[in-house]
């Protein structure tokens, strides 16, 4: 095998090499994130009576992110 080929396929393993370690650490990093916020989520239901608003402003900001998400995105 000549030195050119030899140093292309070193090249080449080093560079998958780098790309597959990159991206293992990426998949870790996306997990452990995930189950970071897994873990510190508190629950988003939660009564009425412990949020503070009063029920005519808790149901206009139901009403108004009901509309929002029914617009079409153009």
């Amino acid at each position: 095998m000549s030195e050119l080929m030899s140093e292309g396929l070193n090249l080449a393993l080093y560079g998958m090499g780098t790309v597959f370690l990159f991206l293992t650490l990426l998949v870790a990093a996306t997990m452990s994130m995930s189950a970071l916020v897994a873990l510190t989520e508190r629950g988003g239901n939660e009564p009425l009576e412990q949020t503070g608003l009063d029920p005519k402003i808790y149901a206009a900001i139901g009403a108004a992110i009901y509309q929002h998400r029914k617009r079409k995105i153009e």
